[in-house]
């Protein structure tokens, strides 16, 4: 009883300190430059732990390890797809970016950027993107609010609906209120938190199981396969066709506008060389715990099962 009053607790309190990230914002918010994109004066590492945290979010915390928990290091192709993807996105594109929606009369969105660039007059370029944006978006974060659905009926024993109602209900609420300052801030507490988080649970879960040595033996027992990446969950080999389709998801990264915007918002050109480390370094430490959390908890599971026989 102690514990669950613990979690409502800390659970209420991370909710209301984000809530109160969107107030606080809402008064800084001076002009739509303020709203849209923080006046362009984010920080190297407010840029990259918000641009990393809002895109992998609930996918990453509960997709890939579930990804790993059937098909083992078989789901690493994701993540190094992932990897190669996020480290050409601020290679390839944030300096150009930043650099031209200024240059572009100071477009403050991907659509009017667009617009601006190309000289367009039909208002084409600015309609079609936003267009596409909305629908496709609206699964994007669709996804999001079911994973924090998904978390607080599990943890709290909630009915789903309502669940979804209290995650979306506060995202919606700094967002709204607050503007891109306030949803980079909060980003970036969550993207710590996320870092952190996911590092810690397999360590715990192994050693909990007798070290790493142990867990290892233990998932080889297991199924040895976890560690064939070339194995698919059936046991049959990965095709060309199905590796390439697995690495292609690093491909998307070009193209997403919650990224995208957060190049746009670094406060110069200068802070993108260690923004990128950061990124990176994020990125890939997060996405290797991701999968070593679904390979150590086929064991874990199995262990917890038998010991509550």
């Amino acid at each position: 009883m102690t514990n669950d009053v613990m979690i409502i607790n800390a659970f209420v309190l991370y909710i209301g300190v984000m809530m109160g990230i969107g107030v606080y914002y809402y008064r800084q918010t001076k002009n739509m430059s303020d709203y849209f994109l923080g006046n362009r004066k984010l920080g190297a590492w407010v840029t990259s732990l918000s641009a990393e945290a809002s895109d992998m979010s609930g996918w990453m915390l509960m997709g890939v390890p579930g990804f790993a928990y059937l098909a083992g290091l078989n789901a690493g192709w994701i993540a190094v797809g992932i990897a190669i993807g996020t480290w050409a996105n601020w290679h390839f594109v944030a300096a150009r970016l930043r650099q031209y929606t200024e240059l572009a009369g100071n477009a403050l969105t991907l659509p009017e950027f667009l617009q601006n660039r190309y000289k367009d007059t039909s208002n084409l370029l600015r309609i079609v993107p936003a267009i596409f944006i909305l629908i496709f978006f609206i699964l994007y974060t669709s996804s999001g609010f079911v994973a924090a659905g998904k978390l607080f009926e599990t943890v709290f024993g909630m009915p789903f609906q309502y669940a979804i109602f209290l995650g979306a209900g506060s995202v919606v609420f700094y967002t709204l209120i607050g503007g891109f300052l306030a949803v980079s801030r909060t980003d970036f507490i969550q993207g710590v938190m996320m870092f952190f988080a996911i590092l810690i649970v397999p360590i715990c879960a192994a050693m909990s199981l007798g070290g790493f040595g142990e867990t290892v033996l233990k998932i080889i027992e297991y199924k040895e396969t976890l560690f064939e990446p070339f194995l698919k969950p059936d046991g049959t080999t990965l095709g060309t066709i199905e590796l390439i389709s697995l690495l292609a998801w690093g491909i998307g990264y070009f193209g997403q506008p919650h990224i995208l915007v957060r190049f746009m918002a670094i406060k110069s050109t200068s802070e993108l060389p260690q923004a990128t480390r950061i990124a990176m370094t994020w990125v890939t430490l997060s996405l290797a715990a991701a999968v070593s959390i679904g390979m150590v908890g086929t064991v874990y599971v199995t262990t917890l099962k038998r010991s509550s026989w």
